[in-house]
């Protein structure tokens, strides 16, 4: 076998020899392959260059990893025509329109560093339901590694951990996904959309689920990773091998009628092309290597990578550090390389000339007998059980995306402000069919300008009830104004322009004019809504402004930035899991509050100017009543407002004053 780009094969195929003959770890060990006819020529398989383009780097985030690591994957990844994945940290905005870029971008909705722009330079979107390594726990990073750089780009502040809640605080049902995979395509129409599972018990019908919700890709996560991040825990017990949820997956998309029409993804562990070829007889179309990329570009598998002190720079924030990376994108290709070279050469052992013909094939495995007597009792029936009559792979039937009606309006007239300086004021009446308004908007704009403010300007009203994600991803430049109320998700995921939403005039008493987590994941922007909203208002808002006149259960819920203004009553479990940011609260309930990270504190006279400065700008925007009667009445009114704060911000406030003293 030749050299690839100047490595050599035969270290990879040591390589191989060992991964392959090694005492039996996971059930792929216990399997093996049967070859459907007699030998093919390896002239006859399909070359290198159409193998890789099925596979992909692991969800691996800038923050876990350093820069240099992070975009060594990518560079290597998009010169094979593979796709490298962002992980959930946001990504460099510089990256985007260069070969850095990562092709796959994770979102779970209200993830870190979720933008317009972030969102429309992808290829793919991956909603991040769980992971096999660490479910729920995915972007977590220690405060040791939150440096200023990983700080800006989530959003967050410097040296605060990160907490990443549970998967349920993302996706709460099927029906929760399918409104986050219809949001994603109407700020990026272009974008497939995949969804990351756990390999677990069940899973079949998660992914039955997923194939309905209309997403293009099911990907199966297996339990070994866990790369820069992880808890120990959760590297050590958490999760199952990705053979049993692969399985499982395949059988119930055959047994719906699903499997042709989504694409299956698997990762967890893969390191050859033996791994590959497994994981294709059981079902999967593409593949994805995490672990294994990392060691291609130096990794030394110290195991330290939650301490920041990565001997080669791969997992390290730290400079000095960062300065040994030595991992070159040629080294990553070249390993990539040597995979596919292996696949081909089992694929012509079989007697198969494609990747395509191998999908699914469960009746060309096999378990293997080991002689030891434990292995051996295993019953891998199950795995290897038949798929029935219908598609075994995908075949290309995809479900349409029609796109929401009003979206699609508003993006054809506000064409006119990003090829222009011109103001566009369109008008409409919304129903709460209308779904995603301002997304289709937000992308194009950030597409064609970036994070910036286009030429010109949009200013649009609507009137009636908006309903799901009224103004996600939203940006500079755009201005919605409602004069009805909203369903939930008002604000997902928007860094820019405005959002201001009213009641009709002849509405009495204390309107309640928004739904449940508004302002999912916001990076920026702003929203003045002179009624109250549901429960879960401002979860992981990391930089948008609100004034609100009340909220319910769990407001504020793993925020990082931005400022919030509370002028009515809240709900229980205020701030958990706040680790920056604050919020203005009228007559809070201490009880109510979550002191664990949070705690309230009186304002002090900066601050009162700053809230003052919201409440006014409340009342021009809205004319909101109780507003004007607290700005009418500001000096006897300040002292019942109360600050809520993450506790870490005050120590290191305390920290800071000390620190001046003492100088």
């Amino acid at each position: 076998m030749k050299a690839v780009k100047g490595e050599r094969h035969d270290l990879y195929a040591r390589f191989a020899e060992l991964v392959d003959g090694r005492v039996p770890m996971e059930p792929r060990d216990l399997l093996e392959p049967v070859p459907a006819s007699e030998p093919v020529s390896l002239d006859e398989v399909e070359p290198v260059a159409s193998i890789v383009r099925r596979f992909s780097g692991g969800a691996m985030s800038h923050g876990a990893l350093s820069a240099e690591a992070h975009e060594t994957i990518a560079i290597a990844l998009n010169r094979l025509g593979a796709r490298s994945n962002s992980g959930e940290g946001g990504e460099d905005p510089t990256r985007y329109r260069d070969e850095r870029n990562s092709r796959i971008k994770q979102v779970a909705s209200g993830r870190f560093g979720v933008t317009a722009e972030y969102a429309a330079h992808a290829e793919e979107l991956q909603i991040k339901v769980a992971q096999g390594s660490k479910p729920g726990e995915g972007g977590q990073i220690p405060a040791h590694k939150v440096t200023a750089e990983i700080a800006q780009l989530r959003g967050t502040t410097p040296g605060v951990s990160l907490i990443s809640p549970p998967p349920h605080h993302d996706v709460y049902s099927i029906e929760d996904l399918a409104q986050l995979i219809f949001d994603l395509r109407e700020v990026n129409p272009e974008a497939d959309i995949s969804v990351k599972l756990v390999s677990s018990v069940g899973v079949g019908v998660i992914a039955a689920g997923v194939a309905k919700a209309h997403a293009d890709v099911v990907h199966v996560a297996g339990a070994d990773g866990g790369t820069g991040a992880s808890p120990l825990p959760s590297i050590k017990h958490a999760g199952a091998p990705w053979e049993l949820g692969l399985a499982e997956t395949q059988q119930a998309l055959v047994a719906n009628g699903l499997r042709g029409r989504v694409r299956v993804r698997v990762d967890g562990g893969l390191k050859t092309g033996r791994d590959v070829v497994l994981a294709a007889l059981l079902g999967a179309d593409e593949f994805s290597f995490g672990t294994a990329l990392l060691l291609a570009e130096g990794c030394l598998m110290v195991r330290a990578c939650h301490l920041d002190t990565c001997p080669v720079g791969i997992t390290s924030q730290r400079p000095e550090l960062r300065a040994k990376f030595a991992g070159t994108p040629e080294m990553v290709e070249a390993y990539l390389r040597f995979v596919a070279l292996d696949v081909r050469e089992h694929l012509a052992r079989l007697g198969l000339r494609t990747l395509d013909e191998a999908v699914g094939r469960v009746d060309l495995l096999r378990q293997r007998r080991t002689g030891d007597a434990n292995a051996d009792a295993l019953d891998l029936s199950s795995l290897l059980a038949a798929t029935g009559q219908g598609h075994a792979r995908y075949v290309g039937q995809p479900v349409p995306h029609s796109g929401d009606r009003l979206g699609t309006l508003l993006l054809a007239h506000g064409k006119a402000a990003i090829s222009g300086a011109r103001l566009v004021e369109p008008a409409y009446q919304v129903t709460n069919a209308d779904r995603a308004v301002g997304a289709r908007l937000g992308g194009a704009i950030a597409k064609a300008v970036g994070s910036a403010a286009p030429a010109g300007r949009v200013r649009a009203r609507f009137e009636g009830s908006a309903g799901q994600s009224f103004g996600a991803f939203l940006t500079a430049g755009v201005e919605l104004r409602l004069v009805g109320e909203a369903n939930d998700y008002v604000g997902k995921a928007m860094s820019g322009g405005r959002i201001v939403v009213s009641p009709p005039s002849d509405d009495v008493g204390d309107p309640c004019l928004l739904g449940n987590t508004v302002l999912y994941g916001a990076t920026g922007g702003e929203l003045f809504c002179a009624g109250a909203a549901g429960e879960r208002f401002a979860v992981r808002n990391s930089g948008a402004v609100a004034v609100v006149e009340g909220v319910g259960d769990h407001g504020c819920e793993y925020m990082t930035s931005g400022t919030v203004v509370v002028l009515g009553p809240h709900g229980r479990n205020l701030g958990a899991g706040m680790a920056g940011g604050e919020a203005f609260l009228l007559d809070p309930d201490e009880r109510l509050v979550n002191d664990d990270l949070v705690t309230l504190v009186p304002l002090a006279r900066d601050e009162a100017e700053r809230l003052f400065d919201l409440l006014e700008r409340h009342v021009r925007l809205t004319a909101s009543a109780r507003a004007a009667l607290l700005v009418a009445e500001a000096d006897r009114i300040v002292g019942r407002f109360r600050r809520l704060t993450p506790r870490a911000e005050l120590a290191e406030r305390d920290a800071a004053a000390e620190d001046r003293l003492s100088a």
